[in-house]
């Protein structure tokens, strides 16, 4: 049975109301994710209809999920808020502090270790406050999340950037950062943009060499790391449904990487059998139940360029397999013309590594593809060129793919099992290499490649393609090789060709595991004790932020001003850092790091307008808070892509940052920034990004009046006592302002909880 079962009853029970009355008052009929949300407002029965990409609209979601690295920062919030218990049904999951270096058993006895102290924590936080927790090796959040609880036309937030993975099962699945998550497990509404609509029409069926993956790697082609900004992308036609669930899901949580809110499949007969295959066969009927409601309407099917803000055609029957990188994920290339692109820019031809699993690619179907390679290279006697390692999504699958023999597979292609656990993917990979910053080429079946990600070096070139074009590159060792076309010599010095992969979408003697790993809370958690040593380096309670002074702010030092891409990873690096994820102070050293400063394009190195000398930012930004001396972070487009990581918010805050200027946000680093009472600002124009000198001293004025739609002023007090200034805009309504005000939205829970 599946987990909280009353709770998806009473979602379908009261849906098929809350979509007529939706219908009635939008006067139109209805797109999948437009059910969805007007399903779980928190009002209820909507009474008006809502402006995409305008309208701030209140939510109710109906569970949480939160991975370790992130949970430590959200939970310390939601013990700082007072509330008893959890409103909603959430989970933590052990997965980011496992460090991949030598194999399963190794790696996790290690961090079980190494990270006691923070996996005490997060058990003890669970068991108090009613939370389901998921131990070290259960499996990664995103497939333990498909596998146990997501269900068609529900709403989730989690804190993780690939959260949307939910959407191979229909359900509307946001990643946020930790403070939205407390709001929601306090039972409070939690606001969102009314998202745009990006309509996905897929024909035909795949076929060969083509995969689900390679449906996200052409979209992600064609709208670019920020073309699905404030979008919710819904996939439809008679293609999606043709795609399994789990091929589904690898779709949606990929589409974080065009910025996309989330990305989502109508409820078809491919989810219904995955339900049912993963113990859930009571959601699969409850669904079937409402199925009508779980799609979007069939006007809009019929007619959908007059129901999407955007539509793009793909006809799945013509899509070649792409590889997209190296740097970014939107960089995507047709394996047809891949080598070409080797060649010509130069990059490394040689591949190292290929590594497939992740959060992303790690379903049975994606496991039995690549193995079918794998066994090819030992029948056909070819001898893997690239290191070659793989991470099963979870327990279920690890266990699964042991009993039918196919982690044996890859054993005897010389492949390397790891845990259960996020490792190489987000920069926990204690890569064996004799130079850690040598130009190489990595290819991976996960979902970002930006420089540095995987394993600190940023000369590796990192490249995202499917498990089973991964495979076939490992056993190649040669980015130039053509899977579909090329031949290879084997160890008798014959030329074979691989064949194309095959499949098995789920497993025939159906899943099976002896641990899945789940720990349930207490029923009374009032008698757990969450203990937290003050002398720890790892864990930290959290201090209030300070409220606004009710002033314009006057004379900040500007603390850098960041140059081309800075993503989350630029402002507060994973890897080894993510042990000191529930410690705010510590982590705080890690704070633009990676950011390259656009006066000397140079990484970590400031100039500090109290010494004049330059330094590294951390350390700068500590010298103007103790001197008592706001601070300004400038940016560049889509400031804050990529992951939710809230601490890319709370460490500026932390140290004494007052506001970010920048030419535009990704969707959820704004909304954390807003969220721990910093004020995050764009240019109204972009050119104005130029006129900001390295000695200035910035006013930011209009806050007294501050409100919605009007633009506030940037005075820039130069050294050589000129001035200039210019308008900036900003998003913020009326409740966002009033968490500016108090010092952030945590402030203000906390104060109507009475702490």
């Amino acid at each position: 049975m599946a987990f909280d079962l009353e709770m998806i009853k009473a979602v379908y029970q009261r849906m098929p109301e809350r979509v007529a009355a939706a219908r009635q008052i939008v006067g139109r009929p209805l797109t999948l994710a437009e059910k969805v949300l007007y399903s779980h407002l928190y009002e209820g029965v909507t009474t008006s209809a809502y402006e995409r990409g305008k309208s701030y609209v209140d939510f109710a979601p109906d569970r949480v999920a939160m991975q370790d690295a992130t949970a430590q920062m959200a939970l310390l919030q939601f013990m700082s808020a007072g509330i008893s218990k959890v409103a909603v049904p959430s989970t933590v999951h052990c997965d980011h502090l496992i460090q991949a270096k030598i194999g399963a058993t190794e790696d996790l006895a290690t961090a079980n270790t190494t990270n006691k102290e923070v996996y005490d924590f997060l058990a003890s936080v669970s068991d108090k406050y009613g939370i389901g927790f998921w131990k070290p090796g259960a499996g990664i959040i995103h497939q333990v999340v498909i596998e146990n609880y997501a269900f068609p036309g529900g709403m989730m937030i989690g804190t993780d950037s690939h959260t949307p993975n939910a959407g191979g099962l229909g359900m509307i699945a946001i990643g946020v950062g930790g403070a939205d998550a407390v709001d929601v497990m306090a039972g409070m509404p939690w606001e969102l943009k009314f998202p745009k609509l990006i309509g996905v029409h897929l024909t035909g069926k795949l076929s060969g060499w083509a995969s689900a993956k390679d449906v996200i790697l052409k979209v992600a082609g064609i709208l670019t790391v920020k073309g699905g900004t404030g979008a919710i992308v819904e996939y439809f036609g008679e293609g999606a449904d043709s795609l399994s669930a789990t091929g589904k899901g690898t779709i949606c949580n990929m589409g974080a990487e065009i910025g996309a809110t989330t990305s989502i499949f109508g409820y078809d007969d491919k989810i219904g059998s995955y339900l049912r295959s993963t113990e859930r066969a009571d959601v699969a009927a409850l669904a079937d139940g409402v199925k009508e409601h779980l799609r979007a309407d069939a006007e809009v099917y019929a007619n959908p360029a007059n129901f999407y803000d955007q539509l793009i055609e793909i006809n799945l029957s013509e899509l070649e397999p792409h590889v997209n990188g190296p740097f970014t994920p939107d960089l995507a290339w047709p394996i047809s013309k891949f080598a070409a692109a080797v060649k010509e820019n130069n990059w490394p031809a040689k591949l190292e590594v290929g590594l497939i699993g992740s959060c992303t690619n790690s379903s049975y179907e994606d496991m039995t593809r690549a193995s079918s390679l794998a066994q090819q290279a030992v029948d056909k006697k070819l001898v893997a060129k690239a290191e070659y390692n793989i991470t099963p999504g979870s327990e279920l699958i690890r266990y699964t793919t042991e009993r039918d023999g196919i982690l044996d597979i890859f054993d005897k292609m010389g492949g390397v099992v790891m845990a259960n656990a996020c490792g190489q993917c987000i920069g926990q990979w204690a890569r064996h290499t004799d130079d850690p910053n040598r130009p190489n080429s990595i290819i991976t079946s996960f979902n970002r490649n930006f420089a540095k990600r995987n394993d600190g070096n940023p000369n590796t070139h990192a490249f995202v393609a499917s498990p089973e074009i991964v495979t076939a590159f490992a056993i190649a060792g040669d980015l130039t090789f053509n899977p579909l076309t090329d031949s290879l010599m084997n160890e008798n010095g014959e030329m074979v060709k691989l064949d194309e992969p095959q499949g098995i979408e789920l497993p025939i003697k159906g899943f099976a595991v002896e641990d899945a790993g789940y720990q349930a809370p207490a029923e009374d958690g009032s008698g757990v004790n969450v203990i937290i040593s003050p002398s720890s380096d790892r864990l930290q309670k959290l201090e209030p932020f300070t409220p606004w002074e009710g002033t314009d702010l006057k004379s900040l030092r500007l603390l850098i001003k960041a140059k081309g891409k800075c993503t989350t990873d630029h402002i507060s690096m994973a890897g080894p850092w993510l042990k000191y994820r529930g410690h705010l102070d510590n982590i705080s050293n890690n704070m633009l790091i990676g950011a390259l400063n656009g006066f000397n394009n140079a990484t970590n190195s400031v100039k500090n307008q109290i010494t004049g000398q330059y330094g590294e930012v951390p350390a700068t930004a500590r010298a103007y808070k103790a001197a008592g001396i706001g601070s300004i972070v400038v940016g560049d487009e889509n400031y804050g892509e990529g992951s939710s990581r809230e601490h890319a918010a709370m460490e500026p805050r932390h140290l004494g940052v007052r506001v970010i200027l920048v030419k535009s946000f990704a969707r959820i680093h704004e909304t954390n920034l807003k969220k721990q009472g910093m004020l995050g600002i764009t240019f109204a124009d972009p050119a104005d990004y130029d006129k900001i000198r390295e000695d200035d001293q910035i006013d930011i004025i209009g806050l007294t009046e501050f409100a919605p739609g009007v633009q506030l002023k940037v005075v820039l007090h130069h050294s050589d006592s000129t001035m200039e200034s210019f308008a900036v805009n900003h998003t913020y309504n009326q409740g966002q302002i009033e968490w500016f005000k108090a010092g952030s939205a945590l402030n203000m829970i906390a104060a109507k909880s009475g702490k």
